[in-house]
């Protein structure tokens, strides 16, 4: 008999909703059977569409854990309860997926990275943007080596005016910072991904509060209250690795330019470079002649993708209940998200000091 997991989910806002258990209720090996959030009404609402029969609603994560029979926890709060609650979940004997950001320090994902060692359980962060059909093709060349050495990248997580007004975004305690820990996160961890570079050395960054003071600003989302824009609404960094490459990290919920990507790379490499823009292209040069290429992606060519209606989000779920099923590493492993924490973390110090800051000495 396959193993059914019974999965339980600790915050039932947007994310959840958006991600999580849209995704989860398709696979057929997996049933949720716990929902917890502060505000009652969320978590019954939740229960009510996703979960299984006898599912259960709570409003304290702690007493979720004490249920022997929960496999899986999947942590979809704000940023500064993320290490908390994967942490006392591990040490319960749960397999862990954790939102992205992994938390809202480098000092709390360092301890999440510890306590999955120390348990033996899997821990994983959502980190969604990895299983594109573009993402995973980039990785496949990458890995075989077409780009060659990559030694300088470019990560693109830049909005025009899309500033996200509800819930806690715009909280700096609650959330550790503004667009770079929001949307940067992701295009960082896909750059480094690309690379398979995860030895920073020296981190340089700036950050701005320019546009979030404006009144009555066009906004996707409606204007937003500057008094409550504790974040910045820009971020910018340049990271040199141990091995010397250089990687320029952009990041800005609301920016005065027409040159808007998110969750993006460039990459340069000594056979040949590629980007995201527009679609996958590459480019390189073949018989003393410059060429460049633009991927179809419409159908096949990747291991997973051939053609069937599964977003990323899909992908995501589905490879990490694989990855618990066949006693194998996540797409997304701790150690990773780690790294994309401690140069996040080093950006706004640089920004706060206006100093380098010097990692891994």
């Amino acid at each position: 008999m396959a193993k059914t997991y019974r999965i339980a989910i600790v915050g039932c806002g947007g994310i959840a909703n958006g991600k999580h258990m849209p995704s989860l209720s398709k696979l057929n090996n997996v049933e949720m059977v716990a929902f917890c959030d502060i505000v009652p009404e969320r978590a019954q609402q939740a229960a009510e569409k996703y979960g299984a029969e006898g599912a259960k609603t709570y409003t304290d994560y702690t007493e979720v854990l004490k249920d022997a029979s929960i496999d899986i926890v999947h942590v979809c709060t704000p940023n500064d309860s993320h290490a908390e609650i994967a942490i006392a979940a591990l040490e319960a004997g749960k397999h862990v997926m954790s939102e992205k950001p992994m938390a809202k320090t480098a000092a709390d994902a360092a301890r999440m990275v510890e306590a999955a060692k120390r348990t033996g359980k899997k821990l994983t962060v959502g980190y969604n943007n990895r299983f594109r059909p573009d993402s995973q093709h980039l990785k496949k060349l990458c890995e075989e080596g077409e780009l060659g050495e990559i030694y300088f990248a470019k990560a693109h997580a830049i909005r025009r005016r899309a500033v996200p007004t509800w819930g806690v975004f715009l909280d700096e305690e609650k959330q550790g910072g503004g667009p770079l820990i929001d949307i940067g996160t992701h295009a960082l961890d896909l750059t480094l991904w690309m690379m398979n570079n995860y030895k920073p050395k020296v981190v340089l960054g700036t950050s701005y509060h320019k546009l979030s003071q404006k009144e009555n600003a066009a906004n996707a989302w409606g204007p937003w209250d500057p008094k409550k824009f504790t974040v910045e609404d820009s971020a910018f960094g340049m990271i040199v690795m141990e091995n010397g490459a250089t990687i320029s990290l952009e990041s800005s919920w609301a920016l005065n330019t027409l040159d808007v990507d998110e969750a993006k790379c460039t990459l340069c490499g000594t056979e040949g470079g590629a980007d995201m823009k527009g679609g996958l292209r590459i480019n390189g040069e073949k018989h003393s002649r410059l060429f460049q290429t633009e991927v179809n992606l419409k159908s096949g060519g990747v291991a997973f993708y051939d053609g069937k209606t599964e977003s990323e989000a899909d992908v995501e779920m589905r490879m990490w209940i694989q990855a618990i099923d066949e006693d194998k590493d996540p797409v997304v492993t701790p150690e990773q998200a780690f790294v994309v924490s401690q140069i996040l973390e080093a950006i706004y110090e640089s920004a706060r000091t206006g100093q380098a800051v010097y990692l891994n000495q």
